[in-house]
């Protein structure tokens, strides 16, 4: 009964240490801000970010898992997995210049 007690505690610290992620809502809004800005001719597509990224980093041995936008700072974070860590790559929206890579 006590390993239960102890697991059960570890789970709670775990979940209010897990960073806070950006609700429904939020998400959305980025979405629209980063529709928006294609329209507008200031934030280059998705895929065209995808297309200079992706590649290198395949040939690297990562698995591309998804990107998040940022509408304040119209940078894409493309996270990426390879050997169990994952990689963050960000990238400019207007200019699809990488401008830093973390993790891995």
């Amino acid at each position: 009964m006590k390993m239960v007690g102890v697991l059960c505690l570890g789970a709670l610290l775990a979940a209010a240490a897990a960073p806070l992620h950006a609700s429904p809502q939020d998400r959305r809004s980025d979405q629209e801000a980063a529709r928006e800005g294609r329209m507008q001719g200031r934030l280059l597509p998705l895929r065209a970010i995808e297309a200079r990224v992706v590649p290198y980093m395949i040939k690297k041995g990562a698995q591309y898992l998804g990107f998040d936008f940022d509408a304040g700072t119209g940078i894409y974070t493309l996270k990426f997995l390879r050997n169990g860590n994952v990689i963050w790559v960000d990238v400019d929206g207007r200019t699809g210049q990488v401008m830093s890579r973390s993790g891995g």
